[in-house]
């Protein structure tokens, strides 16, 4: 009975062990499948140019073939005199602006480096722009080269009244955004849009003086999924 028993509690021992070992494994595997946020960090590089000597450093995202989405107001006015550059990996490659839209109307440009010279981890990828805008409220992950951050999708009425109509997606201001920064659907993990600018949150008053006192609350713009992928060649659109 005594050698029974004990068999019995080898037994069971065993099956314990396994199932620990089972488990850790199931659990990695399944948080490999989802991928935290800071897998989505590989899109993201910097945008560099210079002009009157002056190195100014902003954001873009990467979405595959070599070309590289960020805010028409990051490119500037005159991109042919600012030696434009992409900075990935720690090389600055010269880039071209193929398509530009106007910071008031659409906040992008699209800029295209060579292929070749980008690291290998980034040229395998496509990074697909999303078909659909998620609803208020839903999570987004913010991604610039520095890390990411949660935010979420506001309501625009959240927002003054004269920025309604024309910023009508917007997110809960977050210290890492940036012009240019990409924006995430949390579930999907495709890109929804790409940081304009802030804008002044309904909270926020106006005086003759300006803001009233307190502190001045902000929401970020970001243009749109929809308006990319109208904005973009057919060989990005992946």
């Amino acid at each position: 009975m005594t050698r029974s028993r004990s068999l019995v509690t080898s037994f069971c021992c065993s099956v314990a062990a396994f199932a620990c070992l089972i488990a850790p494994a199931h659990a990695q595997d399944s948080h490999n499948r989802h991928g935290p946020d800071d897998s989505l960090k590989v899109y993201a590089v910097y945008t560099v140019k210079t002009r009157l000597f002056k190195r100014w450093v902003g954001h873009g995202i990467y979405l595959g073939h070599g070309a590289v989405i960020t805010a028409a107001h990051v490119v500037g006015r005159w991109p042919i005199n600012t030696n434009q550059r992409v900075l990935v990996a720690g090389e600055e490659i010269p880039a071209s602006v193929i398509k530009q839209g106007k910071t008031k109307e659409t906040d992008l440009a699209l800029l295209t480096v060579d292929e070749a010279r980008l690291p290998v981890s980034l040229r395998l990828r496509l990074n697909p722009v999303c078909k659909a805008m998620p609803q208020v409220g839903a999570e987004v992950v913010v991604v610039n080269p520095e890390g990411t951050a949660r935010s979420r999708i506001i309501s625009p009425m959240s927002i003054r009244a004269e920025y309604r109509t024309k910023y009508s997606t917007v997110i809960q201001d977050i210290a890492l955004t940036g012009s240019g920064a990409g924006v995430f659907d949390a579930t999907r993990r495709c890109l929804l849009g790409i940081i304009s600018h802030k804008i002044l949150m309904e909270s926020t008053a106006s005086s003759d003086q300006g803001a009233k006192d307190g502190p001045v609350e902000y929401a970020k713009y970001f243009v749109p999924a929809p308006t990319i992928l109208k904005f973009i060649p057919a060989e990005y659109r992946f």
